[in-house]
């Protein structure tokens, strides 16, 4: 195909333009060969005569999809304004910074902060291949630090650009993407040093300029060093030309060096009180630029960070204040005046300057000496020394020179202390060096420092053209393309003319040398040796400057000042008064051959490091080296280095000199693209084959180009080949590599352009076709609308003619009617008018009438009552006076009827009537005192028998010292031993002392807790009330307001549940971490601490095993019961408070809490539902009643409650006076006490079984009279049991009531007859038994309305599916009989098919038990057998004649009780069968989760046989066991699957059999039989949970790490739905080293799904709960969710329309999964939505306003800054879409402003859920459990 071809019409192209550079032009008239214009049209519409030539004709433009490209290599025309037009869409369009150039990555400096160099990109871009994501600097670190990982090579990152394109900063993030994810493992935190060296060097080596606040003022080169694990190590830093002349000078809005301003803006602090600063402005050296403040930024803030990073780097407090001395030396250098004297050739100091007195101060040196030589200088001839006055002006250059000699001095010590403080003495394996050079720099006047500059960027072009040269070779070699040369600029020569011998170099330090050197002779000497040379030229207008051609512009340079920097002079007199400083950091500055640079790294370099900068020399020594030798030799060893590495480019663009964020200046964009390279790279790309594609996209996405016949064929390469060959005729266009095809530049283009006409053709075809189709139906739509208005035309003229006729007779009628109606109405009117004057004249008059009536009324009724007053008056006054006199009077026969009755209570015939209800009473009374009798003896039985053994032990006592005495005859041990005795009486005493202590805590707790629990009650009454409040408010509210309510506070309480679940679990989660990090350092010291002598023990306990080794004993328990007491005082308290940890008695005792608010909380609900169901049930009764009832109950409860524990609390006293008495008293007096004490326990206890025995006859004897009273009654009462019952009892209450009442009269006579209380103990009784009955119906009805609930229920069920049905046959019914027939087809076989799943489920539930029994039976099968074959052994043995026969007696084995007994020395051998050496895979046939069962009935032994100690063991080695075991599997996902059901398993059983009424709800009678019985284990279930916790998080992690490398290739890249997605050209960086050649790392979703099956099957086998389950796959697919998300938001060539299509069905495919599985409900397709709403984003049009609020209403799972970063990454895979318009996204943005969404843009793939783990009881008791013989545990015996 011809060139001039291409340029046909519709072609866009560029031409050049002076304000935009190149502008975009189209082609409006073909062009042919010889035309010398070409017609274009611009942009705004404007038709332009273009002059061209053949030779000379536009740069072509890329088609639309081309454009916005991460990589400039796979745009199809490569040129200049192709690359400016692509950054430029990507920087202002989509806001992306980054851009890759091959093997380059361009960065344009935003001049904002962006959210994208969050830890959380880190991660997302960590283990990514370079060309997978998204441009970034942390793809260029990666790749770095994967290549130096695989090839075990070093590697270079060489970041530059001009001042201000943001160097400094691409560094940084480079540095930090290595400090994170290469963190030391180690201690020593070398991550943060080598971050924290930053702030140090920005402050003494950056500055402000016109071009950038932050700007650079040296190159440096930081080596990071690696070990063999590739963590960090080290770090060394190497500088490079620093800028000394901006100490003294600063032009106009630039400023001095950081470090000056941060200091001067922290004056005011008291430790600097003798530095004598003020404000900058008062200094000449940080004034001249005219403001010294930068917006934005704190120096003081800034300076803190400076003294934190030296700290950190650990340069001490006094180091530190020397270093602030000299800078502040050098600001007070600055302000001393200097003075000119008469003649002009001398000068002089002012007397007495104070600047000049603090300089001196402040470095230690002497004033008079500084005094002279800043004024003076000395002269050596060969005879002679001179001292020589010098100028003002010489002078003020000796005094700047002096300050930046200083200063550059102290800025190498800083540096040299930085890397002693980053230097380790670790064996270095590799290095990563990152390079921060000054770019390319051309100003109006160009000196010394910007042609070095522009000499050190001549080097690093020339190293990297011929790295870029090497790779092009490398990749057509390895596809076997003929390699032809490229020819590439090589800047060799313009190197030699500056480095050359005789060069621009050599000839400026043989200037340096000449006596009377000066810049013109200098510069003379460059005209006549280069004058020929083509990369010097002298400029035509000047005779002191000379021009350069660099490789990337010609730069003049002015010849002035370039000797006296080269030469650096510092006079020697300044510097020997400086050596001779009393401080010795100021002195140390300024020796001669002192090495202060760290030893280099001992590592396994592939280099030398040598120092940058050689050691300074005396200035005036003849061979002290020019700063031009230095520079170069310091270059050379830069490149070296660079050389041995693999370089890795960073190229930073300055997008505006005016820093205004997200503005590109094109002019200034080509000049720095024209500078650093990347046209360079463009140019050798596009001389070879720059596009690549291949086979298998080449195919997909140019098959349209093919026919049918190519498409048959199933090699591709073969079909590509052939279509290559029929469309582009020229084969030097193209060439077939192994797996590429390559293209020269121009041919994707054409190929594109190919593709596009056939599609346009095509569409040109459908939409002829369908625009015939559609005026076809629109005139048949035309003609049979016509006819139809004809129609209606025709009938409306009808219709309407009749209507004119009907119409007017009707309004003949209703003039009739109308004239009839008005003259009605008048008439009336007047009627009514006529009526309403007589009835209000009548009204008046009967007014008057009544008024009169009403006033005779009112005077009868005031006589009336006025009468009736004073004849009441009178009655009461009459009435008072009988009372009186029957008062009296009736006293006076009480008198007398009460004398009557003592004389009969005194006669014999009164006690006969008592006596027949106390004979019963008499007898049992005689029963009770026969008991009591015996129990005394028994007590005095064993009492006699305790003193028995008791004084024979005395006596045993006794005799053995008798004999000690007689054997001993030494003093001394009869001394000592009184001395022990003394001691353990001590002991004896401060234990009992320490006890009184527990008791006095004990005691002041339990008040507390009553406090509490008072404070609870109150609360109580308080919420009741509320209650009440609350349900009189509910009756007003509606069920939807109430359940509305309910939902929301169940959330909120649900939310904050998940919170504190969350905290913990993180707390947890960092507890597991921190023990890990504790067993690693473990072993690291025991492997180098293996020296001889003293040895740390390794300790694999545990921290329940390492506390104490003594038995737990509860805290709650100690004081309870005396059995508790007795305990402690044996044990101790001391070790009894160390058996467990700190945390976990805080743990037990917020558990202890936390219960206790529960049975509170508990039983104030069940006293609400109790309250609530008696005020549904009790009628109301008289409210005085009810206060009579409440007030006797409440008096005799208190009466009741406050004997009971005066009972109970003279027991306990005299049973712990019975026990302190007998530890303290002798013998003898033991007996007496005990007796005594005996006696009146048992005379209390007699008297307390007394009061019982009343008690009861009298409840007996008041229930007999109820029940006599009930039965007169009227039957109708059993209806009503309850109200019933309540009336029975209200005239007991009523009598007992003001019987009390009577009581406060008369006491003598109550107490009489209620001395003990009997009546109102009876009373209670007679009250619960009705209570019972109570509680027993109440029953029977709950039970009869649960019954009638499920009935209910049924029946509702029942009519839902009646609807149903008649739904159906409504629906079946409006079809035609034909779709009726269908319709019920259709609804039987859905009937069917859901029947046959069901039965489907139940055959498998069927067929697995019957798989279950059958192994069962096989194993029972093999035991007969066994017994069979040992019976038929033994037998022939019972046959031989010869052998006697012995007779045994056979012991009766009892039922297995689901216990296994172990001796404690088989306790490490079982730990090892049962879970250091067991595989899964031998207990696979057995029961699920065997080993807890084995665990739990050892246990169960263990507190059978109240072995404190062996459970503890036990549990304790469990423990560390399984965390040994998990520790050395932690990638294995079946053995921690395995272990988390079992640890679960185990965690369920200490629950299910503890005893608990809240965990035994769904046990069986057997599995209650089973419960442990002495031991409260509730710490280790916490302990088990916590280790539940942490296996669930590394199961979680394992199942992660095996799914993360499959999600983005089967979730974004695989074609689930083939031939949907379209290919784009890709670029160089698909190329990327890091990517294994001929690996397919592809994964489809298939494998997906069958790794989450395999994970699942894995969980379902080992018996997992299914709660448990859910919960992992919620986690997994929140994690599937967040790695595609993440990618999408950072990858363009996924953001499409066809990977949204793509995304919504793999999508869906896992949803149906979840279903599928039955795990819908876990909640895990909901953390699958913003990913959902991400698709839909994608699939969404994206134009009118409509859309955007679509857009904003659906995807609601993003945030705001998600949706914009989709929308900006939008690329159109096929040129018939449309980008995304920026006014489209800015209308996004402004509506979603309001949203208040978290600041991060990635979703954080790390997040846990917190893990719930409910109770689970299991349904095997313990009895049945088999334990197979390959578990090797036969040393286990069943119990």
């Amino acid at each position: 195909m011809s060139v001039y071809e291409l340029y046909s019409r519709y072609t866009r192209v560029w031409i050049p333009d002076k304000e935009e550079v190149w502008r975009s032009a189209e082609i409006i008239k073909d062009y042919k060969e010889g035309d010398k214009v070409l017609q274009l049209k611009l942009e705004d519409e404007s038709v332009l005569e273009y002059p061209v030539a053949p030779a000379s004709l536009p740069h072509l433009r890329n088609p639309d999809i081309l454009v916005g490209e991460n990589d400039l290599t796979a745009l199809s025309y490569l040129h200049e304004p192709a690359v400016l037009h692509n950054l430029k869409v990507r920087f202002l369009e989509s806001n992306h910074i980054y851009t890759y150039c091959g093997i380059v990555l361009v960065a344009i400096n935003p001049y904002e902060p962006l959210p994208i160099y969050g830890e959380d990109v880190i991660y997302a871009y960590s283990g990514q291949n370079m060309g997978d994501m998204d441009p970034h600097i942390f793809a260029v670190a990666e790749e770095a630090y994967k290549q130096m990982a695989r090839d075990e090579k070093n590697q270079s990152i060489i970041v530059s650009g001009e001042s201000g394109a943001g160097k400094t900063v691409s560094a940084k993030y480079a540095m930090r993407y290595f400090a994170t994810v290469g963190g030391s493992s180690s201690e020593t935190n070398v991550e943060e040093k080598v971050l924290a060296s930053s702030p140090i060097m920005e402050a003494i080596g950056n500055a402000k300029t016109t071009r950038n606040d932050n700007s650079s003022r040296f190159g440096k080169y930081i080596q990071i060093g690696f070990d063999k694990r590739y963590h960090i190590i080290g770090a060394n830093m190497r500088t490079y030309l620093l800028e000394k002349s901006r100490v003294v000078f600063q032009a106009e809005d630039e400023r001095n060096y950081h470090i000056f301003y941060q200091l001067c803006a922290s004056s005011r602090l008291p430790e600097f009180a003798d530095l004598s600063l003020s404000q900058a402005e008062d200094f000449f050296y940080t004034s001249q630029g005219g403001d010294t403040v930068i917006d934005g930024v704190d120096d003081a803030d800034d300076f803190e960070k400076t003294r934190q990073a030296f700290t950190l780097l650990g340069v001490k407090e006094s180091h530190q204040m020397s270093i602030f001395n000299i800078i502040a030396s050098i600001l007070h250098l600055g302000n001393i005046e200097i003075i000119s004297e008469r003649d002009g050739e001398s000068s002089s100091l002012l007397k007495g300057d104070k600047y000049l007195n603090n300089f001196c101060t402040l470095l230690g040196v002497e004033h008079d000496q500084m005094d002279h030589w800043l004024c003076h200088r000395k002269l050596v001839t060969t005879s002679e020394t001179y001292v020589k006055n010098m100028s003002i002006q010489q002078a003020l250059n000796a005094r700047n020179a002096l300050a930046k000699h200083i200063y550059a001095q102290l800025f190498n010590w800083i540096v040299q202390h930085v890397n002693k403080a980053l230097h380790t003495t670790s064996k270095q394996h590799s290095f990563i060096g990152v390079l921060d050079i000054y770019g390319f720099e051309t100003f109006e006047i160009n000196s010394f420092e910007q042609f070095c500059i522009n000499y050190a960027n001549e080097k690093l072009q020339q190293q990297f053209n011929s790295h870029v040269f090497k790779l092009e070779q490398e990749e057509y070699m390895k596809e076997q393309i003929p390699w032809t040369l490229i020819d590439f600029y090589d800047n060799q020569p313009c190197i030699d003319l500056i480095e050359a011998k005789l060069g621009i170099l050599d000839l400026l330090d043989e200037e340096c040398k000449v006596p009377k050197g000066t810049d013109q002779n200098w510069a003379q000497k460059l005209y006549d040796r280069h004058s020929s040379s083509q990369h010097f030229k002298k400029p035509r207008m000047s005779n002191i400057s000379f021009i350069i051609i660099h490789f990337a512009d010609k730069v003049e340079y002015q010849c002035d000042g370039f000797l006296e920097k080269n030469r650096d002079t510092v006079y020697e007199e300044q510097i020997n008064i400086l050596k001779a400083s009393k401080y010795q950091l100021v002195a140390d500055l300024f020796q001669d051959g002192k090495d202060l640079v760290p030893p280099t790294p001992s590592g396994k370099s592939k280099i030398n490091v040598r120092p940058a900068k050689p050691a300074i020399k005396n200035a005036n020594k003849e061979h002290k080296k020019t700063v031009g030798h230095q520079f170069r030799n310091s270059l050379q060893l830069l490149m070296e280095t660079l050389n041995a590495t693999t370089p890795h480019y960073v190229r930073c663009i300055k997008p505006n000199d005016e820093k205004l964020a997200f503005s590109f200046d094109p002019h200034r964009a080509v000049q720095q693209l024209r500078a650093c390279g990347v046209l360079e790279t463009i140019r050798i790309s596009a001389a070879g084959y720059p596009s690549r594609w291949t086979y298998h996209d080449f195919f997909n996405r140019y098959r349209v180009l093919m026919n049918k016949r190519d498409l048959s064929q199933s090699d591709k390469k073969i079909t590509c080949k052939n279509l290559m060959e029929n469309l582009i005729k020229d084969p030097d266009k193209f060439q077939f590599g192994r797996t590429k095809i390559f293209f020269r530049a121009g041919q994707v283009a054409y190929l594109e352009k190919l593709r596009a006409d056939k599609f346009r053709a095509a569409t040109i075809m459908i939409q002829k076709t369908v625009r015939g189709w559609l005026q076809r139906l629109k005139y048949k739509r035309m003609k049979a609308a016509a006819i139809t208005i004809q129609r209606y035309t025709r009938g409306y003229l009808a219709r309407r003619l009749t209507d004119h006729l009907r119409k007017t007779k009707a309004a003949i009628c209703l003039q009739k009617q109308y004239r009839m109606i008005r003259i009605y109405r008048i008439y009336q009117i007047i009627r009514r008018s006529a009526i309403t004057i007589q009835s209000f004249t009548r009204g008046m008059f009967d007014r008057r009438a009544y008024r009169e009536l009403l006033c005779q009324h009112k005077a009868k009724v005031i006589q009336k009552h006025l009468r009736g007053w004073i004849a009441r008056k009178n009655f009461v006054k009459f009435r008072c006076a009988a009372i009186v006199i029957q008062c009296y009077y009736r006293r006076m026969m009480a008198r007398r009827e009460l004398k009557q009755l003592k004389i009969e209570a005194r006669s014999a015939e009164h006690f006969k009537k008592l006596s027949v209800g106390m004979e019963n009473k008499v007898v049992q009374l005689q029963r009770k005192i026969d008991e009591q009798n015996k129990e005394h003896k028994d007590l005095k039985e064993q009492l006699a028998s305790v003193t028995l053994t008791r004084t024979t032990e005395v006596e045993k006592l006794q005799k053995q010292l008798e004999k000690q005495r007689q054997n001993q005859q030494d003093d001394n041990q009869l001394s000592s031993l009184q001395e022990e005795i003394e001691a353990l009486r001590a002991e004896l005493a401060k234990s009992k002392d320490e006890r009184k202590i527990t008791e006095d805590l004990y005691m002041n707790e339990k008040q507390q807790l009553q406090q509490r629990i008072s404070e609870l009650e109150d609360e109580n009454t308080q919420l009741k009330e509320d209650n009440e409040e609350l349900n009189k408010r509910n009756l007003i509210r509606t069920e939807d307001e109430l359940t509305q309510s309910a939902l929301k506070e169940n959330q909120e309480i649900q939310k904050d549940l998940e919170e504190e679940r969350a905290r913990y679990q993180n707390l947890v989660k960092e507890y597991t971490r921190l023990e890990q990090r504790y067993d690693n350092l473990r072993e690291e010291v025991t492997i180098i601490k293996q020296s001889p002598g003293h040895r740390r023990n390794p300790s694999n306990q545990s921290s329940l095993e390492s506390d104490s080794n003594y038995p737990s004993i509860s805290t709650s328990e100690i004081g309870d019961t005396e059995d508790t007491v007795m305990e402690v005082e044996e044990v101790g308290l001391e070790k009894a408070a160390m058996d467990m940890t700190l945390f976990l008695k805080l743990q037990k005792r917020v558990r202890e809490l936390e219960l206790e608010r529960k049975k509170l909380q508990n039983q104030l609900d069940k006293k609400e539902q109790q309250e609530n169901k008696k005020s549904q049930v009790i009628e109301t009764v008289n409210d005085t009643d009810r206060d009579t009832d409440i007030a006797y109950n409440n008096l005799k409860r208190q009466e009741l409650e406050s004997e009971n524990k005066k009972l109970k609390n003279d027991l306990n006293e005299l049973r712990k006076a019975i026990a302190d008495s007998a530890g303290d008293t002798d013998p003898n007096e033991e007996s007496s006490g005990y007796t005594l004490l005996l006696n009146q326990l048992k005379s209390a206890l007699e008297e307390l079984e007394v009061r019982k025995e009343e008690v009861l006859i009298l409840r007996t004897q008041i229930v007999n009279s109820a029940q006599k009273k009930d039965s007169e009654k009227n039957a109708d009462s059993d209806a009503n049991w309850t109200n019933s019952n309540k009336e029975m009892d209200q005239d007991d209450a009523i009598e007992a009531y003001h019987g009390v009442c009577e009581t406060n009269r008369k006491t003598e006579d109550w107490g009489y007859l209620n001395e003990d209380g009997e009546l109102g103990l009876a009373y209670q009784g007679l009250k619960q038994v009705a209570r019972l009955l109570e509680a027993q119906l109440q029953a029977q009805s709950q039970q009869h309305e649960d019954e009638v609930e499920a009935l209910s229920d049924q029946i509702e069920a029942l009519k839902e599916e009646l609807e149903k049905q008649q739904q159906v046959l409504l629906q079946a019914m409006q079809l035609s009989p034909e779709a009726q027939v269908e319709f019920g087809l259709q609804y039987e076989i859905t009937r069917l098919t859901n029947e046959n799943l069901d039965l489907k489920e139940l055959l498998e539930k069927s067929e697995k038990n019957e798989k279950k029994l059958k192994k069962q039976l096989k194993i029972y099968l093999k035991k007969v057998q066994e017994s069979e074959g040992s019976a038929d052994i033994i037998q022939p043995e019972r046959k031989r004649p010869e052998l006697s026969r012995q007779v045994t007696v056979q012991r009766i084995e009892k039922d297995f009780q689901g216990m296994l007994e172990f001796y404690k020395e088989d306790e490490p051998l079982l730990i090892r069968n049962l879970i250091l050496d067991l595989k899964p895979q031998l207990i696979s046939t057995s029961v699920p989760c065997l080993p807890a069962y084995i665990l739990f009935m050892c246990i169960r032994h263990a507190d059978y046989v109240n072995d404190d100690q062996k459970v503890h063991s036990l549990l304790t080695s469990t423990i560390n066991g399984i965390k040994k075991v998990l520790k050395k599997q932690n990638e294995d996902f079946q053995m921690t699957s395995f272990w988390l059901s079992n640890s679960s398993r185990l965690l369920h059983c200490l629950k299910q059999y503890s005893g608990d009424e809240g965990f035994m709800t769904s046990n069986s009678s057997k599995q209650n039989d089973h419960c442990l019985r002495n031991f409260d284990l509730t710490e280790y279930r916490q302990v088990l949970s916590d280790l539940s916790i942490q296996i669930y998080q590394q199961l979680i992690k394992i199942a992660e790490g095996l799914l993360q490398p499959m999600i983005v290739s089967a979730m974004l890249e695989n074609e689930s739905i083939q031939g949907l997605s379209g290919v784009k050209p890709t670029g160089y960086r698909k190329r990327s080293s890091s990517m294994v050649d001929g690996g397919d790392n592809s994964y489809s979703l298939e494998a997906v799904i069958r790794q989450l099956n395999l994970l699942n099957s894995i969980m379902c086998e080992h018996g997992l709960d299914p709660e448990i389950i859910q919960q992992v796959f919620k986690q997994l697919f929140y994690m599937i969710n967040a790695v595609a998300l993440n990618n999408l938001l950072l990858r363009k060539d996924v953001c499409s329309w066809s990977t949204g299509m793509q995304l919504r069905y793999n999508i869906s495919q896992l949803e149906e999964w979840l279903r599928g599985k039955n795990l819908h409900n876990s909640g895990a397709a909901q953390t699958m939505e913003p990913l959902i709403h991400a698709a839909q984003l994608l699939q969404l049009k994206k134009k009118t306003q409509e859309d955007s609020e679509a857009i904003c209403s659906l995807c609601t799972a993003l945030t705001t800054q998600q949706i914009v970063k989709i929308l900006n990454l939008y690329t159109p895979v096929n040129e018939f879409e449309e980008r995304v318009t920026v006014s489209f996204i800015r209308s996004i943005q402004a509506q979603l402003q309001d949203r208040k969404d978290p600041p991060q843009l990635l979703l954080d793939s790390k997040y846990m859920f917190p893990v719930l783990f409910p109770f689970n009881p299991s349904l095997i008791t313990l009895d049945t459990v088999h334990i197979p013989d390959s578990l090797s545990l036969k040393f286990l015996n069943k119990v």
